[in-house]
């Protein structure tokens, strides 16, 4: 596929509010809206033909002069009720539904409303023409699974650069642009902040985007009105099952992104089939006419296009392999980040990139110096044992960086580890479980607990730890005070051994009955490292 021409305004100045706009809007009339969404029109003045819209939010504090206030019914408010503040910001018109309109008929405004029955449904395609459709007129990569979206969108940008792209991501950690952090409030935006920021890249000369999809985006409608030019799917294991009914509807969710009846499937799939659901995801690609390439890194996974053989670690972690392209060519892979999951994340980014038309030897030489920030993060200060910090906070994720450092060394393994509130609550004894089986000394202790109690949390996750047979786990404590959970696995270690901090990762708060402190457990772990080499000198 094609490469789009880059935009000549390329030195364009971004335009920051709360999230990011273009210096050169679109100028989009309300009843050109109104007939793309098949919305009533209920303008008191008469005709909504010449009212203009440039931009649009769904929250009344970021709306700015020129935007459409999408006014949407919410679990505890309904959107309209912030009505008068969206206007006396500037807002040119509302689009809300029937409910919506009563609240916004009382304030007496002129304002041309657009009422639709479900406007959550038709807000992507509206900010997607808004913006101008940005996501048109640049490659746009998605990538989704439960583990390893980040460390793949990393390694991918990484490679599209080398091949003289000039990329966007968007993903948890941080959006960039060339290669540059950006500020923006929000690491999942919702549809109009998503083709505000689609406007911006353009502006700036972007060519290609690369951007993690999660299943609630996907659930949410956070992503309609994007053009994928490629989907990737990474691995499916527990997680959110609090917002989703059951793994199936979280699978179907992930599946939007590739199933012929969706409005936001990829015209080409790069899937890893490692596992049953990847497998199950490659036939939903096929059903819906889309170019698929399929990836498998492990022998059992038979069938696939591009194949990764086994791996040689090195003793600092770093890895190379063999990767058989579909055209049979065998490319050999350097990867700075440990194990066989990365092994993965990596043969699916190089394939990604050859889906985008860039050449697989540029590919590999671009990933091969690529570190991803709070994952499998080493931290040294100077120590005789490993110290590493990682997002792991599902249980597969756990037990397979559990795994990864024990092929690094031949000592102990420590693990701090707890699980986040107002989160998924089976998954918490399966944490402990999983870090138990794995772990000569488990420190349970607290994540984020936000909301919940976190002594019940840490109850949860303790019984599944303490039920995994006594001659097949080691130590297990409960250390409620996270710095001090991590400074004890640090007293614990001796010269050989691993200290891992899982869940947090990246992570530069803990959020603790609705107000979230500072705490970086890199940083954390960093000081109690530097304290106990300090003390043995």
């Amino acid at each position: 596929m094609p490469v789009p021409s880059r935009p000549q305004s390329a030195s364009v100045e971004v335009k920051v509010t709360d999230s990011l706009r273009p210096a050169q809007p679109v100028r989009t009339t309300v009843s050109a809206l109104a007939a793309l969404a098949g919305a009533r029109v209920e303008a008191p003045t008469g005709t909504a033909e010449h009212v203009i819209v440039t931009g649009v939010d769904l929250r009344a504090q970021g709306i700015v002069e020129g935007d459409l206030f999408a006014a949407l019914p919410g679990a505890r408010a309904h959107g309209a009720e912030f009505a008068a503040d969206a206007l006396a910001r500037g807002a040119t018109a509302i689009l809300t539904d029937e409910a919506g309109f009563a609240l916004v008929s009382a304030l007496g405004s002129d304002m041309p409303v657009l009422v639709h029955d479900d406007p959550r449904g038709v807000l992507g395609e509206l900010s997607a023409t808004i913006y101008g459709r940005p996501s048109e007129k640049m490659q746009v990569i998605g990538i989704t699974g439960t583990s390893g979206k980040t460390t793949t969108s990393y390694l991918v940008e990484a490679a599209l650069t080398a091949a003289g792209r000039t990329t966007g991501l968007v993903g948890t950690i941080e959006t960039r642009m060339s290669g540059r952090r950006v500020p923006s409030a929000l690491t999942t935006p919702e549809a109009p902040q998503l083709h505000a920021l689609f406007a911006v890249m353009l502006e700036q000369g972007i060519d290609t985007v690369v951007m993690e999809v999660s299943s609630h985006a996907l659930s949410l409608g956070r992503v309609d009105g994007v053009r994928f030019d490629v989907g990737a799917f990474t691995n499916l294991s527990q997680d959110h099952l609090d917002f989703h009914r059951d793994f199936e509807d979280y699978f179907a969710a992930k599946a939007r992104l590739f199933a012929a009846d969706s409005s936001v499937h990829a015209q080409h799939a790069v899937i890893c089939v490692d596992d049953v659901w990847g497998q199950r995801m490659a036939d939903v690609a096929r059903g819906a006419h889309s170019m698929v390439t399929t990836v498998a890194t492990t022998p059992e996974a038979e069938g696939a296009v591009w194949t990764a053989g086994p791996a040689t670690v090195s003793p600092s972690g770093s890895q190379t392999f063999a990767l058989t392209t579909a055209e049979g060519t065998t490319l050999d892979v350097e990867l700075r980040l440990p194990g066989q999951y990365n092994v993965a994340n990596a043969s699916l980014a190089v394939a990604l990139c050859a889906a985008l038309g860039v050449d697989p030897r540029d590919a590999v030489e671009g990933i091969a110096g690529v570190d991803v920030p709070g994952r499998v993060q080493r931290i040294d200060r100077g120590q005789d044992f490993l110290a590493v910090v990682d997002y792991a906070h599902k249980p597969a994720a756990v037990e397979a960086v559990i795994a990864t450092l024990r092929e690094q060394v031949h000592g102990r393994v420590a693990v701090v580890v707890g699980a986040g509130g107002d989160r998924d609550a089976g998954k918490r004894p399966l944490m402990g479980a999983a870090a138990a089986r794995g772990a000569d000394l488990l420190i349970i202790t607290d994540d984020n607990p936000r909301t919940e109690d976190p002594a019940k949390i840490r109850a949860a996750v303790r019984e599944g730890a303490l039920g995994v047979p006594e001659s097949e786990r080691g130590q297990v404590w409960e250390v409620a005070d996270r710095a001090k959970a991590i400074a004890d696995a640090v007293g614990w270690a001796q010269a050989g051994d691993v200290v891992l901090v899982a869940g947090k990762g990246h992570e530069i708060g803990q959020e603790i009955h609705g107000v979230k402190y500072p705490f970086d457990d890199r940083d954390v772990l960093g000081d109690a490292i530097e304290r106990q080499v300090g003390g043995a000198r």
